[in-house]
């Protein structure tokens, strides 16, 4: 039987280390486990991929940028709660088809307090709970 975790765990890709380490400071001022990942390849190998509860990815990233990460992800895990961060919204024009509801998009710079609400919404979502189960 396996022990429930105290905290979710929340994966954050991002290339630009300022922006890791600022949502990752964000992210357990809201007692969250956090795993950081400076690029999507090294997210999709990591041991913990397989125990997140949501991930937050920037979307322009070298070699794998964050619409190839979210397809891939979506290929593994179809149930985990996705959430987009962009600086540069001109990208946005080449966000993939998917079904509402199954991601969500802030700009940079975003409202921390807003991010934690939508990660809140997003680990109590009925998709994400029937993924637990």
């Amino acid at each position: 039987m396996q022990r429930p975790r105290p905290n979710p765990i929340i994966g954050v890709v991002d290339d630009d280390q300022r922006v890791l380490e600022s949502l990752q400071s964000l992210l357990e001022s809201a007692d969250y486990g956090v795993r950081l990942y400076s690029s999507a390849r090294a997210l999709l190998e990591s041991a913990y991929f397989p125990e997140m509860d949501c991930l937050i990815s920037d979307i322009d990233m070298p070699v794998m940028d964050g619409f190839e990460l979210l397809r891939a992800v979506r290929a593994a895990r179809p149930q985990l709660p996705i959430i987009l961060i962009t600086g540069h919204p001109e990208l946005l024009r080449d966000l993939p088809p998917l079904d509402p509801g199954r991601y969500q998009l802030f700009k940079k710079p975003f409202d921390g307090q807003k991010l934690l609400t939508a990660v809140s919404d997003a680990l109590r979502s009925p998709r994400q709970r029937s993924a637990g189960s």
